[in-house]
């Protein structure tokens, strides 16, 4: 059975993933020599904060739509430093697009099924933001 497409989502809609790199995890990171790291939704951001600066990419797993985790993980990274390319992957849902970029993430990694449940319209709704968050309503 061959592994469904990966979509890459950002503001600009849906897209192919323009990583080549190899990604591995924090604890065989050294060995592999990969060129992205590649986080579980249970990491602690404070014991990977100084391997993540040196890597092009971190990518973030979100295991179920109601496990934020990964969240707190990207906002902790950003507020550590990390300036690269920051990814979520899996189960994320176009209504938490928004919570993903303002905690920090550049993109969302989501299988074709996925796609096709929630197409490229819903994602671009909600690409707008930083315009649409509690902070803008109250100043409206």
């Amino acid at each position: 059975m061959t592994a469904p497409e990966t979509i890459i989502v950002t503001d600009a809609g849906f897209g192919p993933d323009t990583f080549a790199g190899r990604f591995a995890g924090a604890e065989d990171f050294a060995a592999t020599g990969a060129a992205a790291l590649d986080l579980p939704s249970d990491t602690d951001p404070a014991v990977v904060a100084d391997l993540a600066r040196t890597v092009e990419l971190v990518r973030i797993d979100f295991p179920g739509f109601a496990d934020g985790r990964g969240f707190s993980i990207a906002r902790a990274l950003r507020r550590a430093g990390y300036t690269g390319r920051l990814r979520a992957r899996g189960h994320v849902l176009a209504d938490q697009y928004a919570m993903a970029r303002r905690s920090g993430f550049d993109e969302v990694e989501i299988d074709a099924a996925l796609a096709a449940r929630q197409p490229e319209d819903q994602w671009r709704t909600r690409a707008d933001w930083q315009a649409h968050d509690y902070r803008s309503r109250l100043a409206g």
